[in-house]
């Protein structure tokens, strides 16, 4: 919900802008949160030739759209979260929750660990690790901080710390607000164009249609990317660094990414829609992520005992 001032700052621009024909149509071609500043540009220059507007007034407007604008250029914490909501409710379409409170608790309890030792300690809702009943090798983030896991990729980690560096990657992808920017660009200026030339008037049913529209396109950019495309190869180095950083500042051998890749490399099956098809190749990534492990950490035998217990038979 818009609070009063954005309202009547909406209102006054539309009040203005709709002074100069044939402008507002071209809204569509601005990029991103560009649309509405350079509407509250031109509104305010021409309310002030055509009289309606004092100097003082367009120069407040001028300024007032370009605060606006740059407050749209970031999603808030909370909208984060219900995007986030909105995602993971996508992705448990497909993948189901595993039935196992022992194996959940325990995979909460490293991911919790974890996450206050990232760039990122907190989010809106909190940071929650889900197992999802699958063979398939995978595991993804949405944004705001729901981390998934499936059966499967639990099954390529050999020890706590090779869980630890999944998790800790996944965490890595909402440290850098990764999934946020699989939504289109376009889905931005669709939405502020919207609010720009629609702020002289209450939103009818066309308007509403057309926001919720870019909204359930703007999840759909997001659960595509995470399902089926995968991010790009300069994100999934930055989620692999951060795994590296944020095991090592728990004390976690980050040697156990190595070890999950080398077990996922003999685990994936080709032609299947796992993390074969969204991430790069196990033997690349072990090739960049090396290099920054070093020697590998002593791990306690309790450590080991409790891995054992807590995944049996998942």
């Amino acid at each position: 919900m818009m609070n009063a001032g954005r309202r009547e700052f909406l209102r006054t621009i539309g009040q203005a802008a709709l002074f100069s024909s044939g402008i507002l149509p071209f809204a569509g071609f601005l990029s991103g949160c560009k649309t509405l500043e350079t509407a509250s540009r031109i509104g305010a220059q021409v309310g002030a030739a055509t009289g309606v507007l004092t100097e003082s007034q367009a120069q407040s407007i001028q300024k007032s759209g370009r605060a606006v604008a740059r407050s749209f250029e970031e999603i808030t914490p909370e909208q984060e979260y219900y995007i986030g909501r909105t995602v993971g409710a996508r992705i448990l379409q497909k993948y189901q929750p595993y039935p196992n409170r022992r194996a959940t608790t325990y995979i909460n309890l490293i991911g919790q660990s974890l996450s206050r030792a990232s760039d990122l300690p907190e989010t809106f809702g909190g940071y929650h690790f889900l197992i999802q009943d699958s063979d398939e090798i995978n595991a993804l983030a949405a944004p705001g901080g729901l981390v998934f896991v499936t059966r499967g990729m639990l099954r390529c980690c050999r020890s706590e710390d090779a869980v630890a560096a999944v998790l800790a990657h996944e965490i890595g992808h909402v440290q850098y607000r990764h999934g946020l920017q699989a939504i289109k660009k376009s889905r931005v200026t669709s939405a502020m164009t919207t609010l720009g030339i629609e702020g002289t008037k209450t939103f009818g049913g066309q308007e509403l249609s057309e926001l919720t529209e870019t909204f359930e396109k703007s999840i759909a950019d997001i659960t595509n990317t995470l399902i089926n495309n995968g991010y790009s190869r300069a994100f999934e180095r930055q989620a692999d660094s951060a795994a590296v950083t944020i095991t090592r500042r728990v004390g976690y051998d980050p040697n156990g990414l190595v070890e999950m890749l080398k077990e996922m490399q003999r685990q994936l099956k080709p032609g299947r829609i796992d993390f074969a098809k969204t991430h790069p190749a196990p033997q690349s990534r072990i090739a960049l992520v090396e290099p920054m492990i070093g020697a590998s950490l002593w791990i306690p035998e309790a450590r080991q005992h409790r891995f054992n217990i807590a995944l049996a038979g998942v």
